[in-house]
């Protein structure tokens, strides 16, 4: 299964239509979930809205949360996209099967037995989240709740029976048409993080959209930019998530 966990905390402003690159997401069989990091009043109805619909176009859940509440609202929605998605697939596999559209549908000695497999599935079918931050300068306030968080879903994950595997990012990058940058490749070492965040310039204009594409593409091709960035480079460049041990 594969997940791409938006965190961010306002509209985008530059670039495609995020919630068009959600949409072609889906299409890709990757779910798009969006956690929106807000405090009272610092996020308009129109931000709320673009959350909803950015998660609703990638067939994935959206949150408000704050950001005392944000690990647990991730690990939250990232339990309940997996239980959708196996859900979602048991029920096409019914409905193929038995003419029926849903575990409800079935007798309950059955149904028990279906929703146990699902239970198991849940636990051992392998996971690909790749977390996608919102570092403009509005999001900087929030960055200590969001190094937190990521430890936290990293514990999380790692709690898993199946194979997990976690890549992160940001965007802006610090360079100008740097829409997405990558700083920490797909690693199934999820417990072995030393240090999350290094220094980080958080600035600019939020290009959701282009971002989306370019973990879309990542996902695709395992690159950003046409090219594969190593841990020599990471170092020398902008990054949030340092000092990882693949």
């Amino acid at each position: 299964m594969k997940q791409i966990l938006l965190i961010t905390d306002g509209c985008s402003n530059v670039g495609q239509s995020p919630v068009m690159a959600a949409s072609f997401a889906k299409q890709e069989g990757i779910t798009v979930n969006v956690i929106g990091v807000v405090d009272y009043g610092t996020i308009g109805e129109l931000g709320a809205m673009e959350i909803e619909e950015i998660a609703k176009a990638g067939g994935g859940m959206s949150e408000l949360a704050e950001t005392r509440q944000l690990a647990k609202t991730m690990q939250m929605m990232t339990r309940k996209t997996v239980v959708q998605t196996i859900q979602q697939a048991v029920n096409k596999e019914l409905k193929q099967i038995l003419g029926s559209g849903s575990v409800e549908s079935l007798p309950p000695d059955k149904r028990s037995e279906v929703v146990e497999v699902m239970d198991e599935l849940t636990e051992t079918t392998p996971l690909d989240v790749a977390l996608l931050i919102d570092a403009s300068a509005s999001m900087k306030p929030k960055l200590a709740a969001v190094e937190d968080a990521i430890r936290d879903l990293m514990l999380s994950l790692g709690a898993r029976e199946g194979e997990t595997r976690l890549a992160v990012f940001h965007f802006p990058g610090k360079h100008s048409g740097e829409d997405a940058v990558l700083d920490m490749d797909w690693t199934s070492k999820i417990n072995e993080a030393r240090s999350l965040f290094q220094r980080l310039v958080m600035k600019g204009a939020t290009p959701t959209g282009p971002a989306l594409l370019k973990v879309i593409d990542f996902f695709r091709y395992g690159t950003l930019n046409g090219y594969q960035t190593g841990l020599g480079e990471a170092d020398e460049r902008e990054g949030i998530l340092s000092d990882y041990v693949h």
